[in-house]
């Protein structure tokens, strides 16, 4: 007779991948472990601005996820996920197949709405999925000079959990975006015939870092001609220009856009998230009706901003939380969000950030140079080859250490 704990996992993103090799390494054969996606492979996200501006082969930025589980012990399942039934433990497929569980890892990530902005189908250009980042590289071949608006919009967020309130959930990619446009312009001699305009539903441009890094940032933005606008809400995009709600517009020949994020409607119709749809989970990632319910990454109400390094955070804690109460000796870690990341800029250059501003801490740094191009290659590349683990950890301190006596 099985008489293992059964954990399900919904989602192979980043947090889905940690927690499942989190799992397996603090509980082996003890448990069965079952990931839900229903796609084939994984996507390293992080990469795409690479293929939409650069030119990287989409390839690059994926993995099957039978690669990625085939060490773990644990089964793939390819299917959608058509309900959760948190009441009788049991996720119902699109293969019309029930999967019980003693406990349910929610990872399935945010959902990026297209839909929501008029006209973003038809005229606008994203980053967000590998298909948007190989319909860019394709307009930006064939772009020949003019007005290129860059922007992101607002996301609803709710308030059962006392995250912080961002104006944009992320804004990370806007500024990959803005400076691999910038650089691809330079490199095809388009550069004096076109014009780089950014927007932002904020009050500040990067409203998750504090004033150190903007006074690092600042310079580097006007240094390549670039124009910032605030406080300009998205209402619809047409052919020659983003439209505010204001009444404002900026006029565009190309808009690259990244849309609203919000949940899949799995999750609104489970009953599991708040108001605006996320699961909010106490700080060990548990869910805060439901105990054996557990949440991680962009689905989870307390990942702001929607951030790859956040959602690593919030997969180890649930993973550890889950195998010390099936009896694991380990430690649950701390908490302790931050903003770590590496903004691609073109070419060579890149600018590596690290701040917990945003949560009242006193670490705001940024560290620009070719060094940290090639720390966000190394990323990429250990991440592909090894199918999904993150580097080990003492990269992170290492890294961590450096940047806070920068």
């Amino acid at each position: 007779m099985n008489n293992k704990k059964e954990i399900v996992i919904l989602g192979g993103g980043f947090a889905g991948l940690t927690a499942l090799h989190h799992l397996h390494k603090n509980l082996g054969s003890k448990v069965n472990i079952k990931l839900i996606d229903k796609r084939k492979t994984s996507v390293n996200r992080p990469t795409l601005p690479e293929v939409a501006l650069a030119g990287k082969p989409a390839k690059h930025a994926v993995f099957p996820f039978s690669r990625a589980i085939h060490k773990s012990e644990a089964e793939f399942i390819n299917a959608a996920v058509k309900k959760i039934d948190s009441k009788n433990q049991k996720v119902y497929l699109s293969t019309d197949k029930a999967i019980s569980y003693d406990y349910l890892l929610v990872a399935m990530g945010a959902v990026h709405d297209y839909d929501a902005i008029p006209g973003f189908n038809e005229y606008a250009y994203s980053v967000c999925d590998v298909n948007k980042a190989k319909q860019l590289w394709k307009r930006m071949k064939s772009f020949k000079g003019g007005n290129v608006v860059v922007g992101s919009s607002v996301s609803a967020a709710g308030s059962r959990v006392d995250a912080p309130k961002l104006a944009a959930v992320c804004e990370g990619p806007v500024g990959e975006i803005m400076f691999m446009v910038d650089q691809y312009l330079r490199r095809e001699k388009l550069r004096e015939k076109s014009s780089i305009r950014v927007f932002s539903p904020a009050e500040i441009f990067f409203e998750d870092v504090g004033p150190k890094v903007h006074e690092v940032f600042g310079p580097i933005i006007e240094k390549h001609n670039i124009e910032v606008i605030t406080n300009k809400i998205i209402e619809s995009v047409s052919e020659t220009a983003v439209h505010f709600k204001d009444g404002s517009k900026l006029d565009s020949d190309l808009s690259i856009v990244l849309p609203p994020y919000t949940v899949a409607p799995v999750i609104k119709e489970s009953g599991l998230g708040d108001e605006a749809g996320y699961l909010p989970t106490d700080k060990q990632m548990r869910h805060l009706d439901y105990g054996n319910i557990f949440a991680a990454g962009d689905v989870n109400a307390w990942a702001i901003p929607k951030l790859g390094h956040i959602a690593t955070l919030q997969a180890e804690i649930a993973a550890k939380a889950i195998a010390k109460e099936l009896g694991a000796n380990t430690e649950i870690p701390e908490f302790k969000p931050e903003i770590l990341c590496i903004m691609n800029r073109g070419g060579h250059e890149a600018t590596m950030i690290y701040s917990d501003y945003l949560w009242g801490g006193d670490i705001d740094s940024t560290f620009d140079s070719p060094i940290a191009h090639m720390m966000k290659w190394g990323f990429d590349a250990y991440y592909g080859y090894t199918r999904g683990h993150l580097p080990p950890a003492w990269t992170g301190d290492l890294i961590e250490r450096f940047l806070k006596h920068d």
